[in-house]
């Protein structure tokens, strides 16, 4: 039972953060697949957020990860970049596959033929090669031009058509050239060409819903639906054939969690995580409210693009934004606290300063801290 938003945020925080050994791919899988897939849309947040979660990460470690496909990187739920397991990467592209239905059918308004086969078609091409977006967009073109979709074709030569070639749940993607924490160009594979083994259940898309409550739970109907890009009645239906725990929770609503989930815990002193954390993006608007106040979660997003800070957590609970300063390799960390924050003490910040240092591979040579 959850009485308050501090009881929510306790025991999200128990599964969020949990104790954690070592550093090989197969720990950085697994610590990955207890906390949930990683927004990234912004490359360095996955190496930004096991820095805060896993005690001597470090860059070559989670780029060791990725290499060795322990962990892996796609567009898949609401058409967002996502790092995961290989194995949690199958249940998100079953999802994406329900959750973006509706925008292919729009976007290209088919005649002759079924997504089905569009995804099949892009999923041949790009099973023996990896390719490049251009490369996947003129391919989808003349398959569709060859298919009787010349409407179609057209199409895809607009914002989210041009999205459309790359973005479907069921391809990998890497960085073309360059490091895994940059934003360079990337490329494309099928993910059951580079995964051949991954296990998929027999019902995927129950099981990503089960993943979201036991890794961001407790959650509501609505936090899954936002997470998963699914609709409110196909949340509903999901949900209704797990086995889960219900109780009420602050708000009057309904809030689901697994059997013998992790006992409630507190987070004392500071992590510093990035843009798109879980402890933010992993719930509805909502349901933010366990771990940032309303006033302050709306500093945090800018609206007109869609970006958002790096978040501070102090004593479990966004108390401000940080950000790397300086042209040069060694950077300033600044950090801007929230009104009502505690302003930690210096000492409180050398830990994950050091953690955010090893996970980028950049030393930081200074601290600055104001509020805001």
């Amino acid at each position: 039972m959850a009485d308050d938003w501090d009881d929510l945020r306790r025991l999200s925080l128990a599964r969020q953060f949990p104790d954690s050994t070592g550093a090989d791919p197969p720990t950085v899988a697994a610590t990955i697949a207890r906390v949930g897939p990683i927004q990234s849309q912004t490359a360095r947040s996955p190496y930004v957020a096991l820095g805060a979660r896993l005690p001597g990460v470090t860059h070559a470690d989670v780029t060791a990860a990725y290499e060795s496909w322990a962990i892996v990187r796609g567009s898949t739920i609401r058409g967002t970049v996502h790092t995961s397991t290989g194995a949690d990467h199958a249940l998100l592209d079953a999802t994406t596959r329900v959750g973006n239905r509706s925008l292919w059918t729009r976007s290209l308004r088919l005649e002759h033929t079924s997504m089905e086969e569009v995804w099949t078609a892009i999923e041949e091409f790009a099973g023996s090669a990896w390719r490049t977006p251009a490369e996947l967009r003129t391919f989808l073109t003349t398959w569709l031009v060859d298919h009787e979709e010349p409407e179609a074709a057209v199409r895809l030569d607009t914002q989210a058509g041009r999205f459309l070639a790359f973005g479907h749940g069921g391809l990998l993607r890497r960085p073309l050239a360059g490091d895994w924490s940059g934003q360079g160009a990337p490329v494309y594979r099928t993910a059951t060409a580079v995964l051949p083994r991954r296990p998929v259940p027999a019902d995927p898309v129950a099981e990503a819903v089960r993943t979201h409550v036991a890794a961001y739970g407790p959650a509501t109907r609505h936090d899954v639906a936002w997470w998963s890009g699914l609709g409110l009645r196909q949340v509903d239906a999901l949900l209704g054939r797990l086995e889960l725990v219900w109780s009420e929770g602050p708000d009057g609503h309904a809030y689901a969690d697994v059997p013998r989930s992790p006992a409630p815990r507190e987070l004392p002193g500071v992590r510093l995580l990035p843009e798109f954390d879980a402890v933010v993006c992993g719930y509805g608007p909502r349901g933010r409210h366990r771990f940032v106040a309303p006033a302050d979660n709306a500093v945090l997003w800018h609206r007109a693009n869609g970006l958002m800070l790096a978040p501070v957590l102090v004593d479990g609970r966004v108390g401000g934004h940080w950000r790397l300063e300086g042209s040069g390799r060694s950077k300033t960390l600044a950090v801007a606290l929230f009104p009502g924050a505690r302003r930690p003490r210096r000492a409180e910040l050398d830990e994950p300063v050091a953690a955010l240092a090893a996970a980028l591979g950049l030393p930081v040579a200074s601290v600055a801290v104001t509020r805001r």
